[in-house]
């Protein structure tokens, strides 16, 4: 059975910080699940969204990939393929926030690459600052649970510097959405962050729901960061300049075949 073009994940986001302190946080959010090669038929599902115009709720292509107007599946294939996999035609969804009105931001995008029977071959994490700023992290899959990691090439937070790694964990989304992101840097842990959601048909009334109930959604993730980001600071946290953005736009996270050791919460 083809899966819909659109779809929703309900649930929640949580972060915690190690270093130079501990805090922790969390809120809800709602994204969409998207076939990138369907958009037409996702924006028929509703009234209530569209493609590459206004709308309550949106999806612009611009908002992702190479930035324009043009289809999503190339710059897709193109990444995946610096991590060595390969589609064979097979689906990629795109897991985002989505436009809300007039605002859009997404500290993570999430684009799974299928192959033609339905499994689960590719990731990427495609990765926003608040200025603005975005990066690409690959990566191979071959299970239902995978583990990867790459060195760090973004600056997202300006409390961590560039350095160290990241480490990606996923499941393969069934009715029920799994990631962390961990920041690690000599041995120590110093950041993470999760999604855990559950899907939900995108129709009229869950998207009428969504709106009445949360009618700035979007634009509060950006708010929660910087409430956050002020928070820490007034704390001690030390500030860091933005650096320059890498060369390279994409970075190809590599498999980890073994479990990794026990961290510790200390850092340098």
């Amino acid at each position: 059975m083809t899966a819909p073009a659109l779809s929703l994940w309900k649930g929640q986001t949580a972060h915690a910080r190690y270093v130079p302190f501990e805090r922790r946080f969390a809120y809800d959010v709602t994204l969409i699940d998207i076939d990138i090669d369907r958009l037409d038929s996702a924006a028929r599902q509703s009234p209530l969204f569209s493609v590459d115009k206004p709308g309550l709720f949106s999806f612009h292509r611009k908002d992702h990939g190479a930035r324009t107007d043009t289809p999503l599946r190339p710059w897709a294939e193109r990444a995946l393929a610096k991590a060595g996999v390969e589609l064979d035609g097979g689906p990629i969804r795109l897991v985002t926030f989505p436009r809300q009105l007039f605002y859009k931001f997404a500290p993570i995008s999430l684009w799974y690459g299928y192959g033609p029977s339905g499994d689960l071959r590719g990731i990427i994490y495609e990765v926003n600052n608040t200025f603005g700023e975005t990066h690409a992290y690959a990566a191979a899959v071959s299970s239902d649970r995978s583990q990867h990691e790459a060195d760090k090439a973004f600056h997202v937070s300006p409390f961590f510097d560039v350095t160290g790694t990241y480490r990606f964990t996923l499941r393969a989304p069934t009715d029920r959405l799994a990631i962390v992101v961990e920041s690690l840097k000599d041995g120590a842990r110093l950041h993470m962050a999760n999604i855990t959601a559950r899907r939900q048909p995108a129709t009229t009334g869950a998207l009428l729901a969504i709106a009445l109930a949360t009618p700035l959604a979007t634009l509060g993730v950006t708010l929660a960061i910087h409430w956050q980001a002020l928070k820490i600071w007034l704390r001690g946290a030390r500030y860091r300049s933005r650096p320059d953005l890498p060369a390279a736009s994409m970075t190809v996270a590599e498999p980890m075949e073994k479990s990794p050791p026990t961290l510790t919460k200390d850092a340098a």
